[in-house]
């Protein structure tokens, strides 16, 4: 018979649920955040009067991609089909200072983001079932089934069809609006600039080349790659050109190419950059495998301060994006390549905050997916209170 007194049996039995509330507010909110942006950036400048465009030319950075973040005008005087594509837009005005195109920032990393995800929400549904036993089965299933879903989406022929329509639907945004580029009374001056500047280079853009539409599914999608990749890839006298692969790991890569590639042309240094991605795909693959098995070995350990790295994990998401969005931004603005129109020195993209760039002026703030990553650290940082809280008989 327990010695515990009633009373203090039934507030642990309180605790004990209420640190679960947590942990499953904690799985909800980061099932949310990778579908809403998590981070807004904005570029301003005469050229780009407030009543066109009255969030300047803005973007938005979600963990699978990076999405369109104008709107439509709402006026009388001027009617709009369709929203500017700011995405093509910043990536002509960041051409010009020697920029690399923004899907060129963090392939891997989008990649991977739904195995990422699905990871950290194992450890949440892991950190909250009670009892070893059912703790271990229920994250053995979990991470089997990432690993499958992963290994499926990297490595195997169509793979693709296993990733997310947005990461997908990001890669065809990223490559412009062919069409629209063939009208050139209906092209920004800036847009015109380039166009100019890229004829004068030899480059010409090709107007029939195909576009994502936003009610396209995602095997429509992945034709449109699949057609840019047949119109783009280098035929060879005698040599049978490459056939298109749609593994997950190969998609990626041939799109980063294409992205660094799209202004600036150096297929020696833009291949060892795919190579180090490619690479990178591979570590990061392994390492997630392992880290599976090192938290389900955590996971049988209960009463350990090591079972805290349950929750630990989850907490850090939001200093985790910080952190690598910072370094993305920090190497967009060291890698300037010296065939951009303007020489500028190597410089720190606005991270928070306000800032100038030449004539611009750059805007850069959280947006809701941010704030949802900072709910997520705060329920697991409530459950794990309440769980160290608790006797020791009560977290098993």
């Amino acid at each position: 018979m327990s010695s515990t007194p009633p009373a203090e049996r039934s507030s642990s039995g309180r605790t004990a649920i209420l640190f679960r509330v947590f942990a499953l507010l904690a799985l909800l909110a980061l099932g949310a955040t990778y579908y809403a942006p998590a981070w807004w950036v904005s570029l301003k400048a005469p050229n780009y009067p407030a009543q066109t465009f009255p969030d300047g030319v803005k973007i938005l950075f979600h963990v699978d991609r990076v999405a369109n973040g104008c709107q439509m005008r709402q006026s009388a005087e001027v009617l709009e089909k369709e929203a500017l594509d700011c995405v093509h837009e910043m990536d002509t005005i960041n051409h010009f200072v020697g920029m690399y195109p923004i899907a060129s920032g963090g392939p891997v990393e989008k990649l991977l983001s739904p195995f990422l995800f699905a990871f950290i929400g194992v450890l949440i549904v892991g950190f909250a079932v009670p009892g070893v036993n059912a703790r271990t089965v229920v994250m053995g299933l979990g991470f089997a089934a990432t690993a499958v879903w992963m290994t499926l989406a990297l490595y195997t022929a169509d793979g693709v069809q296993y990733l997310g329509r947005g990461w997908v639907a990001g890669l065809v945004d990223s490559l412009g609006r062919a069409e629209d580029e063939g009208r050139d009374e209906a092209l920004h001056p800036v847009v015109r600039q380039l166009k100019e500047s890229l004829a004068k280079s030899g480059i010409v853009v090709d107007p029939t080349a195909p576009k994502a539409d936003a009610a396209a599914t995602k095997a429509q999608l992945v034709d449109v790659l699949r057609a840019l990749y047949e119109m783009k890839r280098p035929v060879e006298l005698g040599v049978e050109p490459k056939p298109w692969s749609s593994r997950g790991v190969d998609v990626m890569a041939w799109h980063y190419e294409e992205s660094l590639g799209r202004w600036f042309n150096e297929p020696v240094k833009n291949g060892r950059l795919v190579a180090v991605m490619k690479t990178a795909t591979h570590i990061v693959y392994g390492a997630l495998l392992v880290a599976m098995l090192a938290f389900l070995w955590v996971a049988r350990r209960p009463r350990s301060p090591l079972f805290v790295a349950l929750a630990a994990v989850p907490m850090i998401l939001p200093i985790g994006f910080i952190v690598e969005y910072s370094s993305w931004l920090w190497w967009y603005g060291h890698s300037l390549n010296a065939m951009g129109a303007f020489t500028l020195k190597p410089f720190m993209p606005t991270v928070f905050g306000e800032g100038k760039v030449a004539q611009f002026s750059t805007h850069s703030y959280p947006a809701l997916g941010f704030g949802l990553m900072c709910a997520v650290a705060g329920f697991m940082a409530l459950a794990a209170l309440m769980r160290r809280s608790l006797p020791a008989s009560a977290k098993d």
